[in-house]
């Protein structure tokens, strides 16, 4: 399974396409791991809106496996690619292979600490009384697919980095149509309820990670696994995190917000929750997508860094700034103009669409330029540039939404809480925007300088 694409000579354009439309189809697809189970459980009658509440608070959770994961995918894979853009063959082997010891010691110390402390975890994101059976009965069976979720998400980047962007799409695709039929088989044929939406979800992650697992493993594999390339080595795993730091911050913080978003909107009641729930479930329509083209181009810019190639760095970026800035707009725009539209396909109860119409514009008003950070963290990332990478993440939660979160309510009430994110994006945005347009000069100054 050599290399087919060429990352250094072929076209920009068509390269990126060939290497961003499985990526994005294949993270479409994977965006269904997160809302068909939503869509599902909202329908249930009579406790639909309770489950969806239920499962909303285990997001947070979720959101820290999958960011452990991306820690090491989005930190390991951008660096195989520089150094198979050096030509060091051995060098890169290494980074896959510490990348698999790292997400095997991540995951179990995942199970082990959630297993330990659940329903105290559950509680302190904002789980109540009445939804707290639904989050433990999702969370407990959720979390015993740990290992499957950390190598699908965690090693799926890889096959994108070898060249082999349809057999990272085709990873997706097996474990998302698994999801998708055993969903209502489950929830509703075996009457399992939330249990059954975790219980699908898990057998399709760990099917997806076989597939993984055997399409890395195999003898003509571009980059090999030997016990000497999953032997630990401190640097490459210093580099690793280094750079993985910044995606695993990203979505770690997302973590963060929903510890303190849905603890705030749960004093004003369980149906505000069930509303953040649905409004990010929205916004995953939009973030995954632009995910999936990320892990397209991103092996690409890294590839022609690590040969020190200005001009396709130049290229790639104009064509990254015009998708995702473009994409990002027009598709939260159809949002805060269509919330009942959107609303209505994860609940039918006619209340929580209301509340979705009231607080869609709010919450997603700042999301609208959302897609210029995007595109810079691209670049960054794509160019082993972690401090900057590390600075822009911690920027837009850690420093404004956390802060804003619990200051807002007390001037605008609930209202204030959903204000925080749209408040945050806006400004991190521009932030993001004005340092990338004064230290990219610099960095293509730096690789011409090397070349």
């Amino acid at each position: 399974m050599k290399q087919k694409l060429d990352f250094g000579t072929e076209k920009m354009l068509p390269l990126i396409v060939k290497m961003s439309l499985p990526a994005i189809a294949a993270q479409f697809v994977n965006l269904l791991y997160g809302i068909v189970d939503r869509i599902f459980i909202g329908h249930i009658p009579s406790e639909g809106t309770q489950a969806l509440a239920g499962v909303g608070v285990c997001n947070s959770i979720i959101l820290i496996v999958a960011a452990f994961a991306q820690f090491t995918g989005s930190g390991a894979s951008p660096l195989a690619a520089i150094e198979l853009g050096k030509g060091n063959q051995k060098k890169a082997e290494q980074f896959l292979g510490n990348g698999i010891t790292l997400l095997l010691v991540f995951g179990i110390v995942l199970m082990l600490a959630v297993y330990s402390f659940m329903d105290p975890i559950l509680r302190l994101v904002g789980a109540s009384e009445a939804t707290l059976p639904y989050a433990h009965s999702y969370l407990a069976w959720y979390m015993s697919g740990t290992l499957f979720v950390m190598i699908t998400i965690g090693l799926n980047p890889f096959l994108t980095t070898e060249g082999h962007p349809k057999a990272a799409m085709f990873s997706v695709l097996i474990g998302a149509g698994i999801n998708i039929f055993l969903d209502p088989v489950f929830i509703f044929t075996l009457g399992m309820g939330v249990r059954g939406a975790a219980m699908a979800t898990a057998i399709s992650q760990g099917v997806s990670s076989v597939w993984i697992l055997h399409t890395l493993l195999k003898e003509d594999a571009l980059l090999k696994v030997t016990r000497k390339t999953l032997r630990p080595d401190m640097a490459v795993m210093h580099s690793i995190l280094a750079l993985g730091v910044s995606p695993f911050v990203m979505a770690s913080t997302e973590s963060l917000i929903g510890f303190v978003m849905n603890a705030g909107l749960a004093k004003y009641g369980d149906i505000y929750v069930s509303t953040l729930t649905i409004l990010q479930s929205c916004m995953m329509m939009i973030s995954t997508p632009l995910q999936g083209f990320t892990a397209g181009v991103s092996p690409v810019i890294s590839y022609n860094y690590g040969q020190g190639n200005t001009d396709r760095i130049q290229e790639g970026k104009r064509i990254i700034f015009c998708v995702m800035t473009g994409f990002n707009f027009i598709i939260t725009l159809l949002i805060i103009l269509l919330p009942s539209v959107f609303g209505g396909v994860f609940t039918s109860d006619p209340k929580l669409i209301a509340e979705v119409q009231i607080y869609a514009g709010v919450f997603l008003g700042g999301f609208l330029i959302f897609g210029l950070q995007r595109s810079c963290q691209c670049m960054f990332l794509s160019m082993n540039q972690p401090k900057i990478s590390l600075f822009i993440a911690l920027l837009r939660k850690v420093f404004l939404l956390v802060p804003l979160a619990l200051i807002l309510p007390n001037f605008f009430g609930v209202k204030g809480i959903y204000l925080a994110e749209s408040v945050a994006d806006a400004v991190a945005a521009t932030c993001c925007s004005l340092i990338f347009w004064k230290r990219y000069p610099k960095i293509l100054k730096y690789i011409q300088k090397k070349s």
